[in-house]
């Protein structure tokens, strides 16, 4: 199966994504909390770096259980600004 290639926009909210976990995490090591969320310690560094920026739901559903975030929360930040949404798809 071949992937269509990620558009500016979704690299850009998947750097956004990472940034926002990393924040979240603070002081709590990668492993620590990957072991919370039930993922590699590498998963989740890939994500915090933007190499990984279409993580999926369930990966994602974790990572915010783990943080204590809300989906709507990581939802919200990763969001196109208002004045560009019109058009715009999200994609899976």
């Amino acid at each position: 199966m071949v992937r269509t290639p990620l558009t500016p926009w979704e690299r850009e909210r998947g750097e956004r994504f990472g940034a926002l976990l990393r924040e979240a995490r603070g002081e709590r090591s990668m492993v620590e909390v990957a072991a919370v969320a039930g993922v590699s310690a590498e998963t989740l560094r890939k994500i915090e770096t933007g190499r990984a920026p279409t993580p999926s739901f369930f990966t994602i559903a974790a990572l915010a259980y783990a943080l204590g975030l809300s989906l709507d929360e990581l939802a919200g930040a990763c969001a196109l600004p208002e004045d560009e949404n019109e058009g715009e798809a999200l994609s899976a």
